[in-house]
């Protein structure tokens, strides 16, 4: 394996532990401040359409429509994974970077949105 590759799949060991880390914060941690938010200020404050018509549902429905969501989300990558292995010297970098760009903002927007659900709890009231 050339120096090259090791670096590759280096990295794309770490970018699975980024998205699992952006994965928890947009659904798990998201999804407990979301319903903890609900109880506060009422289902209707939640800005998110999809997430306030999930809200009048079962709780088993909106835990299932997440799992659904990481299903999805996990598939994606692991098929974005395996274009970047595929992906030759010297573009593979330029590729990896555009990766590590996009798990950056999913993180970002985790801690955003679990910030934004604190506030609705704490203040009653949207950080936006």
């Amino acid at each position: 394996m050339t120096r090259s590759r090791r670096v590759t799949e280096s990295r794309i060991e770490e970018y699975w532990d980024w998205i699992a880390v952006a994965l928890f914060l947009l659904l798990a941690v998201d999804l407990l401040t979301t319903l903890a938010a609900a109880r506060v200020v009422g289902r209707g404050a939640e800005g998110n359409p999809l997430m306030r018509w999930l809200l009048g549902r079962p709780t088993l429905v909106v835990v299932g429509a997440h799992l659904v969501v990481v299903v999805l989300v996990t598939g994606f990558f692991r098929l974005l994974v395996g274009r970047l292995r595929r992906t030759p010297p010297p573009a593979d970098h330029y590729f990896a970077l555009l990766i590590e760009a996009w798990l950056g903002v999913l993180v970002a927007v985790g801690l955003a949105v679990f910030a934004n659900n604190l506030a609705v709890i704490v203040l009653g009231r949207s950080l936006l």
